[in-house]
C-alpha cells in the first residue's frame, strides 16, 4: 500500500470484514488508532484504543454474529478524510438480527486509519 489510502483500500478492506480476516481488514490501521463503536455509555459510544484492541473487538462481532455481514457498502477518500456506507447485516445467538444502514467516518494519516467513528441507525432487532 502507498502512502496514500484510495477509496478500493477500502473496498478490500470491507471485503476482509465480510470475510472476517482481522489480518485483511487491520492492514489499513495505524498501530495507535482509535475506534469509536456505534454503541456504548458515552456520548461516543465506546473508545477502543489501539490496533490490538480493536482487532479484538472486530474478532469479537463475528464470533457473536457468525453471519456478520456489510453489504452495498461505497466509499470516498478526500485528503485526510474517509467515508464508507454500508448495509449492516448479523445474527446473534439467540436468533435476533441487526439490518441497519451505516456509515463509517475515517481519519488518516500516512496511508493509515488513525480514527473509524463508526455510526448505525437505530434500529431494533427482530427474530430471524
Amino acid at each position: 500500500m502507498s502512502g496514500t489510502l484510495t477509496a478500493q483500500d477500502l473496498s478490500d478492506t470491507f471485503d476482509a470484514f465480510n470475510r472476517h480476516d482481522v489480518d485483511g481488514v487491520m492492514k489499513v490501521f495505524a498501530g495507535d488508532c482509535v475506534f469509536y463503536t456505534v454503541g456504548g455509555d458515552e456520548v461516543y459510544g465506546t473508545k477502543i484504543e489501539g490496533s490490538e484492541a480493536i482487532a479484538k473487538a472486530f474478532s469479537g462481532v463475528w464470533a457473536a454474529m457468525k453471519d456478520a455481514h456489510w453489504d452495498h457498502h461505497s466509499h470516498f477518500v478526500h485528503g485526510d478524510r474517509a467515508v464508507s456506507e454500508w448495509t449492516f447485516s448479523g445474527t446473534d445467538a439467540d436468533g435476533m438480527r441487526v439490518e441497519a444502514q451505516g456509515a463509517d467516518l475515517f481519519t488518516l494519516r500516512d496511508g493509515k486509519i488513525i480514527v473509524k467513528q463508526a455510526l448505525r441507525k437505530s434500529r431494533p432487532p427482530f427474530k430471524a
